[in-house]
């Protein structure tokens, strides 16, 4: 029997989404997936896409580096969902941008442009002193002052939102940034990439379609996380790591965040069963709203 490994201490720091190309390819990638949902098996979107793709992507490098043991320990699981979380984000990703360019530029460039530029100045000088001190990841907040032009501030915004979001209960009261310019960069953010995508190609496809593709790009995103967070959960429920691992994407919802599976209401205390696989090319089952009546 594998002797259990110490918990884990440090939470992985969220990482910026990469440029709407890049995403690009991953939505098409996924998208035979994504189209083969049922629509009643679709997630009502109630969470911040950008803000939860930065999560997954920060704690991406740690899931990898279970893999093995997931394989090994548990192989009724479907292994792949690891192997095929980041496309799935950077599908989500895409899907919530060409969603808000559907609408066309109706804020306008110009004005978004002006407001992101001293907000992200403001957040980043606020993030360097945090990190001086220890209270968040130098190495992230070095990659996002390397950033520049347009799109880079866009994605800084939503990057910037994320490392202040997923440390406000240690940095609180410790930095000047306030909770309203945090959640108005992880709006932004996306605001600004919508509206230079529409400058550069053009508004996308009609608002209908680009929320159809948006419910079921999230959905493929949250089930094959939720997926292997109950993984993650039963491997490491002794360590109790788990939501440094793999943290709730719904953390702070309605007083949730320790269950193992997200997008179930019902909380759980015992040690969770080993997950099980869907049949090949099914589809997750469709779980609840998160904080929806049991």
């Amino acid at each position: 029997m594998t002797k259990p490994s110490a918990p884990l201490k440090k939470k992985p720091a969220p990482r910026k989404p990469p440029a709407p190309p890049h995403a690009a390819a991953a939505f098409d990638k996924a998208a035979p997936e994504m189209n083969a949902l049922e629509r009643d098996a679709l997630i009502p979107i109630n969470i911040d896409i950008p803000r939860a793709v930065s999560q997954v992507l920060g704690v991406l490098p740690g899931l990898l580096a279970l893999r093995p043991l997931i394989a090994d320990r548990l192989p009724t699981h479907d292994v792949g969902l690891v192997d095929r979380l980041e496309t799935y984000a950077l599908a989500a990703w895409y899907a919530h941008l060409a969603w808000l360019s559907s609408g066309g530029s109706q804020s306008g460039l110009k004005p978004l442009l002006e407001e992101a530029a001293p907000l992200r100045a403001n957040l980043l000088g606020d993030a360097e002193a945090l990190a001086r001190r220890g209270l968040v990841d130098a190495e992230t907040v070095a990659d996002i002052r390397a950033g520049n032009g347009h799109m880079d501030t866009a994605s800084d915004l939503v990057a910037l939102s994320a490392l202040f979001s997923g440390s406000w209960s240690e940095i609180a009261g410790k930095t000047a940034a306030t909770e309203d310019e945090v959640r108005r960069a992880g709006e932004l953010g996306p605001e600004l990439l919508a509206a230079l995508g529409v400058r550069e190609h053009g508004a996308a496809p009609g608002p209908s379609d680009a929320a159809d593709k948006r419910a079921r790009a999230f959905t493929l995103f949250v089930n094959a996380y939720d997926q292997t967070r109950r993984a993650v959960a039963y491997l490491r429920w002794n360590e109790g790591d788990v939501e440094t691992i793999a943290p709730s994407l719904y953390k702070g919802r309605g007083g949730r965040g320790a269950s193992p599976r997200d997008t179930d209401a019902a909380p759980q205390e015992d040690p969770p069963a080993p997950p099980d696989a869907a049949p090949p090319g099914a589809p997750a089952p469709a779980p609840r709203q998160a904080g929806s009546p049991g």
